[in-house]
């Protein structure tokens, strides 16, 4: 039930554009220390961070010269109005660069830096914005639930290494899919609970099991399903899923689907060693995925191009695989 009215809260925000979820020090942290060598002379952009009080600007610049990097950009949109007293847009987005200068006389205070403002409201899709993406090297940041096919989009078009927040859901857009199923886009290293929660502005409902104001007064929920969207490489991405289950002795186990050809597992543990065939296993497999363990075939559909059904009910959304290590075995018997 918790779970259930965690995605509903989510989705009353994304509905409403209710974007305003700050991603916490501590779970930056617990995230970036798993890719701290694709950092060394290179420009990171956080392209949706005020970097007054952005926790990823904080990180970067707090560990700038441990990590080597060459310029930290932190840009913050701000929503340009027109009132009944003023027929032109006020209010402008801004952005500040941190580079090796700033770390020479000490400038992390919020009060010493030099802001500069966009002509815009600094949206990610303004000129401005994407100009100062394509100086960029890696994008790290917490971006728009609401937008979030179009901001991946955009660090596609431009081919930019990234490291981004969004919602579990977001594996089941047939567009992060794809990118997913093609090895270009993988699941960081925290999931879930692993992402313990964020900062929401005062009118925000608090929900979530660890729910809470802080000790600085932050409210705090905690939606427990969200993940890290990369095309960073880690060591762990390229560790095999332990397998113990057999599939032979334990057909039962393994029900057939009615429109494919293929075979249910209803968790990422019960994958069966010596299947050869297909198998639709859940979407949270994919945070334990390694592209040479296995091959994604594809999401959700059977042959029919309906939801994939069991005894004609259909369980949660699979994802169809298959275990490349078998095939590998079997191409060198038969030579």
């Amino acid at each position: 039930m918790a779970r259930n009215a965690n995605n509903k809260l989510l989705q009353k925000a994304k509905k409403s554009k209710s974007d305003e979820f700050y991603t916490q020090l501590s779970d930056i942290e617990s995230e970036l220390k798993h890719y701290k060598n694709h950092f060394k002379d290179k420009v990171v952009y956080c392209n949706c961070d005020d970097p007054r009080v952005s926790n990823f600007f904080k990180y970067f610049s707090s560990n700038f010269q441990q990590l080597g990097l060459k310029k930290v950009v932190s840009a913050c949109y701000k929503k340009q109005e027109i009132d009944l007293f003023n027929s032109e847009k006020t209010g402008s987005g801004f952005y500040f660069e941190y580079e090796s200068e700033n770390v020479k006389r000490g400038a992390t205070n919020k009060d010493e830096m030099d802001i500069v403002h966009f002509k815009g409201d600094g949206d990610f899709r303004s000129k401005e914005s994407i100009e100062l993406l394509k100086q960029s090297d890696i994008v790290v940041t917490n971006p728009p639930f609401s937008l979030f096919r179009e901001y991946v989009a955009q660090l596609i078009k431009y081919n930019k290494k990234f490291l981004i927040i969004g919602n579990i859901n977001a594996i089941t857009y047939k567009e992060i899919f794809k990118l997913i199923k093609e090895n270009k886009a993988w699941l960081g290293v925290n999931l879930g609970r692993g992402i313990s929660g964020f900062i929401v502005p005062e009118h925000y409902e608090l929900y979530g099991t660890e729910a809470r104001i802080d000790d600085s007064g932050n409210r705090i929920v905690s939606p427990n399903n969200c993940l890290w969207l990369t095309n960073l490489e880690t060591p762990i991405r390229n560790e095999d899923i332990s397998l113990s289950k057999t599939y032979y002795g334990n057909e039962s186990e393994y029900p057939n689907y009615d429109n494919y050809d293929g075979i249910n597992v209803n968790k990422t543990k019960d994958i069966p060693k010596d299947y050869e065939g297909f198998m639709g296993v859940p979407i949270t497999f994919l945070h334990k995925f390694n592209p040479n363990q296995f091959e994604i075939i594809k999401f959700r559909k059977g042959n029919d191009e309906k939801d994939l059904s069991v005894n004609g009910k259909c369980p949660y959304f699979r994802i169809l695989i298959k275990n490349k290590r078998l095939q590998q075995n079997q191409l060198v018997t038969s030579k």
